[in-house]
């Protein structure tokens, strides 16, 4: 019997609360609401955090090799072969690997992990009408091509602006386009296939078909309850890239433009999605296909005075995560504490391939089956060297961030305050609480390589708590 197809749709900079179905009236998204219908949510799905400002590049490379954050090799810039990639598995498994869109770590791991590819762009951020694609090359020589991709650290603030929406193809269409010509393409074998579908959007610049933004005036957009002018104090970040797109202090109808653009490009989005489910659909194959679908970090847009992902709160740091197809149940939701790492073992297991030794993820079959089962009790986040986080199972989550010359504790109850606007830290009632999540980040420094020069040493060296 062949093994399911794999269709991936991978986002960026989508936020974990952006589908109607899930939860937000405010947005329209049909076809990942009709995904929710046909398949499993995970609702409290999370990044590691990063280890530079371009959060996506770790990311990535977290969820195509499934290995934790200070087990990455350069930050995610490229992978060793030791690190075996999900592409490359599935490939050595037989089956027919494509990938088109965002590709940031590395031409040497593309080539691994894929046996066809088209519009394949080697960057992390760009103009989404103007994308300096590539098109496949077999033998896996891009270098071409990759001094005319855009850097995160180098871009400038208002470089991007609506004067460079010409004749060309938004970056989203151009990779659902790549993806339905594999497809369809009458040559292609009967061998089962994995295609990753990995978009610009929703990152800046917020660019889109003008019917899309129209869907979303400005004037009508509520701004979240955690919004905020300014963040709460100096968290290391504030002069960062992203968080200078805005007006300091933020301006209310601002931020509301930004939200609004937020939003059309989500729903843009979700088109497309639609349009390659429908030729899968067309082709008969829906239903022997699992169609996964993930963002690779959150964005603040707003909320606690920030609007980037440069930091360890919820809307940065949780995720979408969706299956669908054979062997997921339909309708389900499931609150177990999940990873991107996880998407790769659990893909394994579901189309019954083995799961690489270098594999640090757990695979969430167990929590597919038995909506009660769990695979880990907490789930931890750093970024850069300033900023650790952990959360456990009850929702208890506690942020620590050594910056500019101070370090300051957070602790938030989720369940009661899932737009972590109460810090607890300072309660005594909360104190053991405290010291216990703290128990779990010093574990996990020493568990997970998190002393090394350049990541955790310098914020370790101010928490005296932790000596």
């Amino acid at each position: 019997m062949s093994k399911p197809n794999i269709l991936f749709f991978f986002t960026d900079d989508q936020r974990f609360d952006t589908i109607a179905a899930l939860g937000n009236s405010a947005i329209r998204t049909p076809n990942l609401d009709h995904l929710v219908e046909r398949g499993t949510a995970f609702t409290d799905a999370y990044i590691m955090g990063g280890s530079c400002g371009a959060v996506c590049m770790p990311s990535r490379a977290m969820l195509h090799t499934s290995r934790s954050l200070y087990h990455i090799h350069d930050m995610g810039r490229d992978v060793p072969v030791d690190h075996t990639m999900l592409g490359e598995t599935l490939r050595g498994a037989g089956y027919d690997t494509f990938g088109t869109g965002k590709w940031h770590n590395g031409p040497a791991a593309y080539a691994r992990s894929f046996t066809h590819g088209g519009e394949i762009f080697f960057g992390g951020m760009g103009d989404h009408w103007n994308v300096p694609a590539c098109d496949f090359d077999p033998t896996g020589q891009y270098e071409s091509r990759i001094n005319h991709t855009t850097d995160f650290h180098t871009q400038s603030v208002g470089q991007w602006t609506a004067d460079h929406i010409e004749a060309g193809v938004h970056s989203t269409e151009l990779f659902c386009d790549a993806a339905v010509d594999f497809l369809t393409h009458p040559e292609r074998r009967d061998n089962p296939f994995f295609a990753y579908v990995s978009f610009m959007a929703p990152h800046d610049p917020r660019t889109m078909p003008q019917q899309y933004l129209d869907k979303y005036p400005a004037e009508r957009i509520q701004l979240p309850p955690n919004f905020l002018k300014q963040h709460y104090f100096d968290n290391g970040e504030l002069s960062v890239r992203d968080e200078v797109l805005a007006t300091i202090p933020r301006e209310e109808g601002e931020v509301r433009e930004h939200i609004a653009a937020y939003y059309a490009m989500i729903t843009h989005l979700d088109d497309h999605i639609g349009r390659v489910l429908q030729v899968v659909e067309d082709q008969g194959q829906l239903e022997d296909t699992i169609v996964v679908f993930a963002g690779d970090n959150g964005l603040a847009v707003g909320q606690h005075g920030l609007l980037g992902k440069q930091n360890l709160y919820e809307h940065s740091v949780r995720v979408p995560l969706l299956f669908a197809g054979p062997g997921v149940p339909a309708g389900q939701r499931r609150d177990a504490l999940a990873g991107l790492i996880d998407i790769f073992p659990t893909l394994c297991d579901l189309v019954d391939v083995g799961i690489p030794d270098s594999v640090e993820g757990e695979s969430l079959q167990p929590c597919l089956d038995d909506v009660e089962a769990s695979v880990r009790d907490t789930f931890l986040f750093a970024y850069r060297h300033f900023m650790r986080g952990v959360r456990d199972g009850a929702g208890n989550k506690l942020i620590e961030t050594a910056a500019a010359g101070q370090c300051h504790t957070q602790l938030f109850e989720l369940s009661r305050d899932p737009w972590e606007q109460r810090n607890l830290a300072g309660d005594p009632i909360h104190a053991e609480r405290v010291l216990l999540l703290r128990d779990e980040l010093t574990s996990w420094r020493n568990d997970w390589d998190d002393t090394l020069a350049g990541h955790g040493a310098d914020f370790w060296s101010q928490m005296e708590w932790a000596d």
